[in-house]
């Protein structure tokens, strides 16, 4: 069973989705129609920007998305999913490959997305940190330990968990974890702490867009980041999406979830291949590739 996954935030790169623009007129309209929903010219800023122009929040998001869901689309025939899965922004991604979502109604809630995370932010001084070669309950309970807001967010790979809060409890969190033996405890370059607590503002004002958009019963299940299990219901669809700001990334369980459900081979659709790499730790014995047209 073919198990295609979506990526998130961080695997944007210069030039991303220039080589379907260039031969595709599917994917030449979607980009225009995505620069009018938009209102500006991201299309040129993903084929020519600077890193740091990609880097910004509300260019970020819905460039992963579109690269993500126009490839899904110029594929045609050849995305033929059994089952699906995105890491956090790439469940949006996700869900508009499999018709759960129109084009235009996942973008803007991408954008809005993004927007919202942005503020939530600026109200809350926050950051992420990755940490390297210890066991999911100690950095658990290390993060349960310590006064502030830290909380374990990504569960990426067996090994890699990624924490999230406020800037002191996530640095005394990195302390402690070394004590106990971590490889590295590494304070990441984003502006906030993702998948936490402190991203409440913004689940409340992307519920809000949620509520108003329209969504379809899926081409086939989805697993997502907050439940871990097959989903293809529009309410438990969208119950999962209102939860997902603030609730962890559980990507270690949903592929191995997956897998118990008869993925034989994982395909990644999108920018990068970082989920290629978390699914080979996951489970090495499970083909994974990049998808192409």
């Amino acid at each position: 069973m073919k198990a295609y996954v979506f990526p998130g935030q961080g695997a944007q790169f210069t030039g991303m989705g220039k080589d379907l623009y260039d031969h595709f007129e599917e994917a030449r309209e979607l980009f225009n129609k995505a620069n009018e929903i938009l209102g500006f010219d991201i299309a040129k800023i993903m084929f020519e920007g600077t890193t740091e122009e990609l880097k910004e929040t509300k260019v970020t998001q819905p460039a992963v998305f579109l690269h993500s869901v126009i490839l899904a689309k110029v594929m045609g025939d050849h995305f033929n999913p059994d089952m699906v899965a995105g890491h956090s922004l790439g469940e949006l991604s996700a869900l508009t490959a499999i018709g759960a979502l129109s084009f235009e109604d996942g973008l803007r809630l991408v954008s809005e997305r993004a927007l919202a995370m942005q503020d939530a932010c600026e109200q809350n001084p926050s950051t992420m940190a990755a940490i390297i070669g210890l066991e999911d309950t100690i950095v658990e309970q290390v993060c349960g330990d310590i006064k502030g807001v830290v909380v374990a967010a990504n569960y990426n790979c067996p090994g890699q968990l990624v924490i999230s809060g406020e800037v002191p409890a996530v640095e005394k969190a990195c302390e402690k974890l070394k004590e106990k033996g971590a490889r590295r405890a590494l304070v990441l370059p984003v502006g906030g702490a993702f998948h936490s607590p402190l991203m409440e503002p913004a689940r409340e004002r992307l519920a809000e867009a949620i509520y108003k958009t329209q969504f379809f019963k899926p081409t086939c299940p989805i697993y997502q980041n907050v439940s871990t299990f097959a989903v293809k219901e529009i309410d438990d669809i969208v119950t999962n999406l209102l939860f997902q700001l603030t609730a962890p990334v559980k990507w270690t369980q949903s592929i191995q979830e997956m897998i118990k459900d008869g993925a034989t081979e994982f395909i990644e659709v999108g920018p990068g291949k970082a989920l290629q790499g978390m699914i080979g730790k996951i489970d090495r014995n499970i083909p994974v590739s990049q998808a192409s047209v």
